[in-house]
């Protein structure tokens, strides 16, 4: 029979497992836009309002614009723009568009459905 401080150890690490893995708990997120363009500023404005009333404090948001930076976008392998590439919590992912669909992109960054479902009755 397993002793209780092996089961308490057990769940602890399958829990742990299952925890998303961030850094202090906050989402590491990187923006690439190309230029001062209509769609470059509308993804920047939808991404800080999303932001902002999703993850209050719980964000690392860098803007990169690639034409001043293009060495910037080749290691993370950026070929249409806007691109915003979620580093952490993992798993990694990259979300294409304006970021208009806050559903989508809510999604695509891995919040939970219930703050889905708070995010559209506020």
């Amino acid at each position: 029979m397993k002793s209780p401080k092996l089961i308490d150890n057990t769940k602890a690490f399958e829990a742990a497992l299952l925890a998303p893995i961030s850094v202090g708990g906050r989402y590491t997120l990187r923006l690439f836009v190309t230029g001062t363009t209509p769609r470059s500023l509308r993804a920047i404005q939808n991404l800080h309002a999303l932001c902002e009333a999703n993850l209050p404090g719980q964000y690392d948001l860098e803007v990169i614009d690639i034409y001043q930076h293009p060495e910037q976008a080749m290691p993370e392998q950026i070929v249409v723009t806007p691109t915003l590439v979620k580093e952490f919590p993992l798993p990694l992912r990259r979300i294409i568009g304006d970021l208009s669909d806050t559903e989508r992109v809510l999604t695509g960054l891995g919040i939970p459905r219930r703050h889905l479902a708070r995010a559209r009755n506020a």
